[in-house]
């Protein structure tokens, strides 16, 4: 018996240890061609984590990639941060490198509007461009792009506690962006789960984040949502969705294992 509670401490330790490694000190760059000359970097769920001192790794990285697109797919802060500097300050790097689009995540949507609306000024004084059920049209490359920022009800992402959230569907979609324009649409949306709305809506590539690569990789497969919901259909990569490619990173913040952190690079 003895031995058996050994046995289990060791692996709890490893497990801790591991955790630890995961959540404060990995960090990679996934790399995914999908055909074409554009490249875009996805960083998504800083949360209250740094890559670096003042994120001066993740900006230097990033620079290095020489990206035509920045995209941040929300949750750059977390709930309870009011002290917005650092986040402004990333951001402005961040546009010295190339053209930066944002959209907020259920953490930004969440802050107290007072806060919500500071966040939202000094987003702009940055001269990133935030996107809240809006559009922007952008040519790279001769190519012409739509990008459009989805931000859905808080209460698709908290309700009740965590019961008897509001789902979204197409017409949720049209009811605040409109009809898909005509042309190549990307869509940032920081909640994957409605992957099969955004397929219907026209999306051709959507972007998110939110489920943290599912905070626990077991095979391949991510555990856990935030909504606490166990084995959610999408954690991490690229997943076709009728004639959409979803595109999920796992993020950068928060408690993980077995599923370091990480920032994007995609060729489109």
């Amino acid at each position: 018996m003895i031995v058996v509670l050994l046995i289990v401490l060791i692996i709890l330790i490893v497990l801790a240890v591991i955790t630890v490694i995961d959540s404060l000190y990995s960090f990679k760059v996934r790399r995914e061609d999908l055909g074409g000359e554009i490249k875009i970097v996805q960083i998504s769920d800083l949360h209250k984590r740094h890559i670096g001192e003042e994120n001066c790794r993740l900006v230097d990285m990033i620079r290095e990639e020489n990206p035509d697109i920045i995209f941040v797919t929300g949750d750059l802060v977390t709930r309870d941060c009011y002290d917005f500097t650092e986040a402004e300050r990333l951001l402005k790097k961040l546009n010295e490198i190339a053209h930066v689009y944002l959209i907020f995540g259920n953490h930004e949507q969440s802050l107290p509007a007072e806060y919500h609306e500071e966040l939202i000024q000094r987003v702009k004084k940055t001269n990133t461009y935030y996107l809240d059920n809006n559009t922007s049209k952008i040519v790279v490359n001769d190519k012409e792009l739509f990008i459009c920022g989805f931000t859905p009800k808080y209460t698709t992402y908290r309700k009740d506690g965590y019961r008897n959230l509001d789902t979204v569907n197409k017409q949720d979609i049209i009811n605040v962006l409109g009809d898909k324009p005509n042309g190549r649409t990307l869509l940032l949306a920081h909640n994957p789960l409605f992957a099969e709305a955004y397929s219907q809506w026209g999306a051709d590539m959507t972007f998110s984040g939110h489920v943290h690569g599912g905070a626990v990789r077991i095979f391949g497969k991510g555990v856990l949502s935030p909504e606490r919901k166990f084995f959610p259909k999408y954690t991490k990569g690229v997943y076709t969705v009728g004639n959409m490619k979803l595109l999920v990173t796992s993020g950068i913040g928060k408690l993980r294992l077995f599923n370091p952190a990480e920032m994007v690079v995609y060729k489109i």
